[in-house]
């Protein structure tokens, strides 16, 4: 082959290289332009997620921020509700700490005049022994100049003297009080009387909270039960009652402190045992039915009470308050029957001592107001009756009574004590407050106990249902004045041991007898 074929032939080689990089350059080219545009596509679209997540994101963070704050909302909200509730039991007891203190403050006043008149008392008694001293040196003096007397006749002498200068005092203190008692006989009457008939009677302890309705057959619980629990449930949250059915035959137990609520419980579901449907929406009917009966019946029972009693004008929803008493029990007492029963005794006793009979038995029949929503309240039931009377219009002398009368607050006036008085006879008579044999026995043999406990005793008798207890003496040991003396000790010793309504009479008897047989 000749050079210049060799060269066409390398120059046709290079020309075929030139063009086939040329086209690799082109596809080359192609492809970086593809993957650009692959790139810039891609880019695009990472930009438009991108958006979308930080538009997601804010959308959701923008969510939670509102949970969040409804959540704190609602937490603040509880937090300022708990606060206030807290706040208004600190006032209440802060208000009951003033009252208190009022009270400690008047007692402690009281006590300081009492020392007063004690320390005068006292030191015109000391005056008087020194006086009795001197003049009881002076006599022996004179008596021992007396010739030819005896020791024994200087004594008698002497007794005789004081005897005398005694007796001469004594009447003139008994003209002096007589003189007195005649000039202030009416107010001193009043005081004593109302004093005299004053006796503390204790806070109630126990109530009934329990309601038992009867069952024609066991086979009714089932049916009050229903389906999965439905017909109770549907029954305890009508009425606001616990209704336990246990192994007590043919009998449901209503558990609740509210008496109104209980007394509707009752009622529906005598009803409904008596209808025989008994299912969630005729349980409703007759709930609704029942609250109805109930509300006229407590209204008629204030009115009716108001009216017996003759006592008129007490706001209409203070007659349904009073009325609510009609359900209300304390030591097994019907409350209302109780609240007739002092105003009908704080009238008899306002008309004895010249007083106010109605403004009495208005103070009498509202003097337990409180006692009808005391368990929805905080506080003794004094208090919440006075601060209800107060709200619905009573004047401010009626309000005192009843905040008065268990001496939650100072008595102010006589009517204060006649209602104290009236509430203590209303639950201290026999009959009016249920009390276990074993109680009633026990309380018998303390009674006779303690009076046996005293030197010179040979019997005693509990009776009158232990408002008396009679003491039997021997007439060898006691006499006339030690028997005085032994009634007020054990009226005394009963007193600090023992804790009774109303008043013990203490007797002591001491009987002498001479015997002598006929001879013939």
């Amino acid at each position: 082959m000749s050079f210049t074929m060799m060269l066409a032939f390398m120059l046709v080689l290079l020309a075929v290289g030139a063009v086939i990089l040329y086209v690799i350059k082109m596809k080359i080219d192609q492809q970086r332009l593809d993957f650009q545009e692959e790139q810039r596509v891609a880019m695009g679209q990472a930009a438009k997620k991108a958006e979308t997540l930080l538009k997601e994101a804010k959308l959701e963070a923008r969510s939670r921020l509102l949970e969040m704050k409804s959540t704190f909302d609602a937490e603040t909200e509880e937090t300022r509700a708990e606060l206030k509730r807290e706040e208004r039991r600190l006032s209440k007891k802060s208000e009951k700490l003033d009252k208190l203190e009022d009270q400690f403050a008047k007692k402690e006043k009281y006590i300081e005049k009492n020392e007063r008149i004690v320390a005068e008392k006292l030191e015109s008694v000391t005056l008087k022994e020194e006086s009795y001293t001197q003049l009881l040196e002076e006599t022996k003096k004179e008596l021992e100049k007396v010739s030819g007397m005896t020791l024994e006749q200087a004594k008698e002498l002497l007794l005789k003297t004081m005897e005398d200068e005694a007796r001469h005092e004594g009447a003139k203190m008994v003209k002096k009080i007589t003189t007195e008692v005649r000039e202030n006989a009416d107010k001193e009457a009043k005081k004593i009387i109302s004093t005299a008939i004053q006796r503390y009677a204790g806070d109630y302890v126990a109530e009934r909270t329990v309601s038992v309705v009867n069952l024609p057959g066991d086979e009714m619980k089932g049916r009050i039960i229903g389906r999965e629990g439905r017909n109770i449930r549907a029954l305890e949250a009508a009425t606001g009652i616990d209704l336990i059915i246990d192994d007590t035959p043919e009998a449901v137990i209503l558990s609740g402190f509210n008496p109104v609520r209980r007394e509707v419980a009752r009622l529906s579901l005598e009803r409904l045992i008596s209808d025989g449907r008994i299912h969630p929406a005729r349980i409703e009917d007759v709930v609704a039915r029942a609250t109805e009966e109930v509300d006229l019946a407590i209204k008629e029972a204030g009115e009716q009470a108001a009216f017996d009693l003759g006592v008129h004008g007490i706001d209409p929803e203070l007659i349904k308050v009073l009325g609510k008493l009609k359900f209300r029990t304390s030591y097994a007492q019907n409350v209302l029957q109780h609240s007739v029963e002092v105003a009908f005794l704080a009238g008899v006793i306002a008309a004895e001592l010249g007083l106010d009979i109605k403004l009495a038995k208005r103070m009498g029949l509202l003097h337990d107001i409180g006692k009808a929503v005391d368990h929805e309240v905080d506080g003794a039931h004094a208090i919440i009756g006075a601060k209800l009377a107060k709200k619905y219009g009573e004047n401010q002398s009626v309000v005192n009574a009843i905040a008065a009368h268990h001496e939650d607050q100072m008595p102010e006036s006589v009517y204060d004590f006649i209602v104290q008085s009236a509430d203590a006879l209303s639950g201290a008579r026999p009959g009016a407050r249920k009390e276990s044999l074993e109680n009633y026995v026990k309380r018998l043999e303390d009674l006779e106990n303690i009076a046996n406990s005293f030197d010179g005793v040979v019997n005693t008798y509990a009776i009158q249902a232990g408002r008396e207890i009679r003491v039997i003496t021997e007439s060898e040991k006691i006499t006339d004045e030690s028997a005085m003396l032994l009634s007020k000790d054990i009226a005394r010793q009963i007193e600090e041991n023992l804790t009774f309504p109303g008043q013990v009479k203490v007797v002591v008897i001491r009987e002498t007898r001479a015997v002598e047989y006929t001879r013939k």
